[in-house]
């Protein structure tokens, strides 16, 4: 019965899948499974013959692999190696390699013999490029195939490099990228401009033939080509539904990259479900959404005909369901995110006392405070709370070089007008000057460099602050450690990040903190500084009565929005406080126009911020609320010990 209730619940899917909790969970897993293959062939005196991936997906199944071979003796003397893929020009030692990362992240560390790795040349000429790519799987057959073919998955849906338009039955070859690829791939190259247009990849034919096909997925970005993957139909528009032809092929993904699944996005659709309120409130609003009918207007009929059958059954009759529900979305929206005093706050989302809060935001970078709840913010103000503001980055890696070149004539020019000898601030302004025309992508800059961007945005964040109606005195600047590198890839987060949040949060004793709860971002900041304000709070909460009192808020906007079933509290903006907030975020001028690292969205981020706003609104509208001019939205996080909806 249990394996009946599980196919009923993955009837959707349309090859097998295995969710794990997080992705070092599935990483070791995998990794297990790999051990299992050497370990099996060792035994048989064979060699194993392995298809690796690269990127960002597999590091962990790599460091899992390396620690296996150092503290349980894992050999890989009998292991070969393929990769899937490698960049068309590119030189083995560049930074963006794939021969440096596989080095770097593998291959360095255990006992693999040199001449059994294979990875794409990158450096061939165009001309010998077909035959080497037939070689290459030439080389594939002579040694048996291979044993097991590990995969990510790229947001066209690419598998390898194969992109859409590629043929199932396609061999290894050199093709062209697709921009949201090579938009994918800017930060490691240090703008798009700089990423290639080509690469050579093992073909879709090729994957196939391997006996085992294991494709791993993590994060929330990758959820919605996940679900095409797995429940799309086969299609070239996302090559990685090819798969779904195999049968030797599973799909291993974390929590969130299974989210948009429907067994977990919408599980009312395959099984019956415990209708505790969140579900209940995640279902109504999705029936509203899908008949584009308010919720005070959906009728049994409509729950019975999708897959609801069972909420108007048990929690019916369905418009007290739909009442309820109606009324859990009216009781998010205030115009009083720090609460209304002498107010009743049984049905506000915020508490009503202390009428005057410290409230504490949290900004990852120089400008996401403005740019996702600007308008909040200087409602707080204007509402008479004590507000700070800390910057736990500097920014200082995105900011354009030609900005520090100007700013630093501006300093020399001013010198020399007042009077003063400007040889030193010249000749650092030369170097600078030779550094920069000779740099290279992702070069580390001059810690001249990176202090003269870091203080750019220093100035920024503190005009913005100050438009939003703060005082100096209430501006922090974390500078956290593990962000300072001058590189694109972090240090590890360590306790003196953690001591540093602990000591702003012991100083300001806050009641409500604001954080950034986008983790869709692309550069991993958002998540890492969120991680140490959790850690801060939860050793505090620990020995520090105050915390008990403290909640804390999460925000969105720069890059993804909260779905309307998450929202708990919404703050509702006029028309001038959306203007407002556009001019806050203004202030922010080396991030106007073109920002270093816009991700894919083309849109300035004022403009994104706004569309956002004004979508959250229209939102509640079409379900039956009032009609803003636009909405701020914010998630509570619950601690463990925090009694939950």
């Amino acid at each position: 019965m249990a394996r009946l209730n599980f196919l009923e619940e993955t009837r959707f899917e349309k090859l097998p899948v295995r969710v794990y909790k997080d992705e070092n969970t599935a990483s070791q897993k995998v990794a297990r499974r790999i051990a299992a293959i050497i370990k099996n062939k060792q035994d048989k005196n064979e060699p194993a013959v392995l298809g690796l991936a690269t990127g960002a997906t597999p590091v962990g199944v790599y460091k899992e692999l390396v620690r296996m071979h150092q503290e349980e003796e894992l050999s890989f003397k009998n292991v070969i190696t393929f990769n899937l893929d490698e960049y068309y020009p590119m030189q083995p030692d560049a930074k963006q390699s794939y021969v440096r990362f596989m080095d770097e992240n593998l291959f360095n560390h255990i006992d693999i013999r040199r001449e059994n790795i294979h990875v794409p040349d990158g450096t061939l000429d165009k001309v010998d490029i077909a035959s080497y790519c037939l070689h290459y799987e030439q080389k594939i057959t002579a040694v048996g195939g291979l044993d097991l073919q590990v995969l990510g998955i790229g947001r066209t849906g690419h598998i390898g490099f194969n992109e859409p338009g590629s043929a199932p039955n396609s061999g290894t070859r050199l093709v062209t990228l697709d921009d949201l690829t090579r938009r994918d791939a800017s930060r490691d190259f240090g703008g798009k401009g700089n990423v290639p247009t080509k690469a050579i990849t093992m073909g879709i034919g090729t994957i196939f033939k391997a006996r085992e096909i294991i494709l791993m997925a993590w994060s929330k970005k990758k959820a919605p080509i996940v679900k095409k993957a797995v429940e799309g139909e086969i299609s070239g528009t996302v090559p990685a539904t090819y798969l779904q032809l195999s049968d030797s092929v599973e799909f291993i993904l974390d929590e969130d990259a299974a989210s948009e699944l429907t067994r977990f996005k919408m599980p009312w659709l395959v099984k019956d479900c415990m209708w505790k309120e969140p579900l209940v409130k995640k279902a109504v609003i999705w029936l509203s959404n899908t008949l584009n009918k308010s919720i005070l207007k959906l009728t049994e009929e409509d729950y019975n005909a999708n897959g609801m059958a069972q909420l108007a059954t048990e929690k019916g009759p369905v418009y007290d369901i739909n009442i309820h529900v109606f009324n859990l979305l009216q009781h998010s929206i205030t115009g009083w995110p720090g609460a209304k005093p002498h107010a009743d706050d049984s049905q506000r989302p915020e508490r009503a006392k202390p009428a005057k809060k410290r409230s504490l935001i949290f900004s990852p970078h120089p400008d996401d405070d403005v740019i996702s709840m600007g308008g909040t913010f200087i409602r707080l103000v204007d509402q008479g709370h004590e507000v700070h503001v800390a910057y736990q980055t500097s920014g200082n890696t995105a900011v354009w070089d030609t900005d520090v070149l100007r700013y630093m004539e501006f300093a020399v020019d001013f010198k020399r007008s007042i009077g003063e000898d400007t040889q030193q601030l010249t000749d650092i302004y030369e170097n600078m000057r030779e550094f920069i025309k000779n740099k290279q992508p992702n070069d580390i800059d001059l810690k001249e460099i990176q202090q003269v961007k870091g203080f750019i945005r220093k100035s920024e964040a503190i005009a913005g602050a100050r438009y939003a109606g703060l005082q100096d005195k209430s501006i922090h600047f974390m500078a956290l450690p593990f962000y300072e590198t001058g590189k694109k890839v972090k240090n590890p987060v360590t306790e003196n990040d953690v001591e540093l949040t602990i000591k702003l949060l012991q100083e300001i004793k806050p009641h409500q903190i604001f954080a950034a709860g986008d983790f869709a971002d692309p550069h991993g900041t958002h998540i890492t500084c969120f991680n140490i304000i959790l850690e801060a709070l939860e050793r505090l909460r620990k020995t520090e009565s105050w915390t008990k009192d403290c909640w804390l808020w999460m925000y969105r906007g720069a890059w993804q929005e909260f779905e309307e079933y998450e929202i708990e509290m919404a703050v509702p903006l006029s028309p001038q406080e959306v203007e407002q907030k556009k001019h806050a975020i203004f202030q922010h001028q080396s991030q106007k126009d073109r920002p270093v690292f816009p991700g894919d969205d083309e849109r300035e981020f004022w403009m994104r911020a706004q569309e956002r706003n004004r979508e959250t609104a229209m939102n509640y509208n079409r379900l039956g609320l009032a009609d803003y001019e636009a909405m701020e939205a914010f998630v509570r996080w619950k601690f463990d010990d925090e009694p939950s909806a």
